[in-house]
C-alpha cells in the first residue's frame, strides 16, 4: 500500500491507497503551560501551607489548583494537533499526541464532502472537539481551512486539516468508486 500525503492520484488515476493531513496550534501549547502553572501551585499549597486559619479552605484551594490544572493540561494537549486518515474505507481523525479523542467515520456513511474555507474557534465555541445543534460536530484545533463531511443520517463533521481540499478529492473519488461497485451489484 503506498503512501500519499497532499491526495495525488496514483499512476493508474486512482486515489491514493491512504491520504493523511494534520493542523496544528501552537497557541494551545501556552494553556497547557498555564495548566501546568494551577497544577504546581496546588502542590505548592499543599506541601507548603501558609493558611493557620483552618483546613477546609486550604484543601478547598490546592484542590480547585490541582483539578484546573489538570483540566487545562490535558484538555488542551488533547487539541495541540489533529490528524486524518482517509483509505479506502474510514475517514479517520485522531486529537493530540495519543490520538484520544478519537473518531472513525466509515466512507460507506458519507454522503458528501467539501472545504470549509474559514473555520474559526469562534463559530464552534472554542477550540476542541464541538457539538453544536444547528452545525454539527468539529474538531477545531485552529482557525482556516477545514474538512465537511455530511453522514447519510444529515449529522455534519467537521475537522480543521491543511490541504482539505486534497482530502476532499481523495474522499469523492472513494464516494464514485462505493457507487459504481454498488451499481454493479
Amino acid at each position: 500500500m503506498r503512501h500519499h500525503d497532499h491526495g495525488e492520484p496514483t499512476a493508474h488515476g486512482q486515489p491514493p491507497a491512504v491520504w493523511t493531513g494534520r493542523a496544528h496550534n501552537r497557541v494551545q501549547w501556552l494553556l497547557a503551560v498555564a495548566g501546568a502553572a494551577c497544577l504546581a501551585l496546588g502542590v505548592d499549597l499543599a506541601v507548603d501551607s501558609p493558611w493557620g486559619s483552618g483546613i477546609a479552605p486550604l484543601l478547598m484551594a490546592v484542590i480547585g489548583c490541582v483539578a484546573a490544572g489538570l483540566l487545562m493540561l490535558f484538555g488542551t494537549l488533547a487539541f495541540v494537533h489533529v490528524a486524518v486518515r482517509v483509505d479506502d474505507e474510514v475517514l479517520e481523525i485522531r486529537c493530540g499526541h495519543m490520538g484520544l479523542p478519537r473518531r472513525r467515520i466509515p466512507l460507506s456513511d458519507v454522503v458528501h464532502a467539501d472545504v470549509a474555507h474559514k473555520v474559526t474557534p469562534c463559530q464552534w465555541g472554542g477550540w476542541g472537539y464541538r457539538w453544536r445543534p444547528e452545525k454539527g460536530t468539529a474538531v477545531v484545533v485552529r482557525r482556516g481551512e477545514g474538512l465537511v463531511v455530511r453522514l447519510g443520517d444529515g449529522r455534519v463533521f467537521t475537522v480543521t486539516v491543511d490541504d482539505a481540499e486534497a482530502a476532499v478529492r481523495v474522499i469523492r473519488d472513494r464516494l464514485r468508486l462505493i457507487a459504481a461497485r454498488t451499481s454493479q451489484v
